[in-house]
């Protein structure tokens, strides 16, 4: 955390990923970028339904877990709102995403309770999607489940 006055880019403060292994970040690359791929996965009609989110996924070429976000007018009339809820969504991939395997491409489609959801039930659902779908192993979502206190009482 930069002290008042200082810039952020000042070379005292240390801006370096965390040391614990996970790759946690979304690049281009790791994203669904091209309207194509989007249609390609919903053809292929493979999809988890949950109270947060639906989960779509692609199969094909290119495949390896990119992400897709999509949010309508449905989730809120409102932009700010739309986009709040594709922040949420991004961030609870990417903070799950390193336990993640196969080659799939997955698309979320927000739905309008995940304005109002706790962050941990968000996270739970998703977890929940990708073992119904097959993306995450039995030991992977207990791990997952372990690092990010997930347990449900």
């Amino acid at each position: 955390m930069p002290k008042p006055h200082q810039r952020e880019s000042d070379s005292s403060i240390d801006a370096s990923p965390p040391q614990s292994g996970l790759d946690r970040c979304l690049s281009r690359q790791q994203r669904l970028t091209r309207s194509s791929l989007f249609s390609e996965t919903f053809s292929q009609n493979r999809k988890w339904v949950g109270r947060f989110m639906v989960l779509w996924l692609r199969t094909g070429e290119g495949a390896a877990l990119r992400l897709g976000v999509v949010t309508s007018k449905k989730v809120h009339l409102r932009a700010n709102r739309r986009n709040f809820a594709r922040r949420r969504l991004r961030e609870a991939y990417r903070n799950l995403r390193p336990y993640f395997s196969g080659e799939f491409d997955v698309i979320f489609v927000g739905r309008r309770s995940i304005l109002t959801a706790e962050w941990k039930d968000v996270l739970r659902e998703m977890l929940k999607l990708a073992q119904r779908a097959g993306i995450i192993s039995a030991e992977n979502l207990e791990r997952a489940q372990q690092d990010l206190s997930l347990r449900t009482p």
